[in-house]
């Protein structure tokens, strides 16, 4: 029997689905300090104004506030620094290649501990029209009204 997989979800950029089409999406890992791992424990993380780039044939997230760790001292980081993402050398080339032709954007979607380890869900994305945004509003308000006529109809 399979083993279940156990995940505790840390932070959610929910920002990036609406102004972005999720195209394909990535776990990897995230290269961290001691205190900024107790910091995630503790829900200090902030993935609102983040996002990724391929430096170096490296991935980096950069714009993610992790707050410092209130009872560290010389062991703190600069909350905004840049943090090296780990994915296979073959990934990060496809998906350097993909935001360098199709013109898409790497944006950090959720960001969660995955068996005692710190895991970001990466999106490689394409950014929506004012109109798109209108149209999912539409369609969540549609199913909003359905939802609730069928709670009606069911009493």
């Amino acid at each position: 029997m399979p083993e279940q997989v156990k995940t505790k979800t840390i932070a959610l950029n929910r920002q990036a689905r609406h102004e972005y089409f999720v195209v394909e999406s990535l776990e990897t890992g995230i290269e961290l300090v001691g205190t900024e791992v107790k910091s995630l424990r503790m829900g200090q993380v902030n993935l609102k104004d983040s996002w990724c780039d391929v430096e170096d044939g490296e991935l980096y997230v950069r714009g993610m506030h992790i707050s410092p760790y209130e009872k560290g001292n010389i062991f703190n980081r600069d909350p905004l620094r840049a943090r090296r993402l780990l994915a296979h050398k073959n990934e990060i080339r496809k998906l350097a290649q993909e935001v360098k032709l199709q013109g898409y954007t790497l944006v950090p979607l959720a960001l969660y501990f995955k068996h005692g380890r710190v895991k970001l869900e990466l999106g490689l994305c394409k950014g929506k029209k004012l109109y798109d945004k209108r149209e999912t509003a539409a369609k969540r308000a549609a199913q909003r009204d359905i939802d609730r006529a069928m709670k009606e109809r069911s009493r």
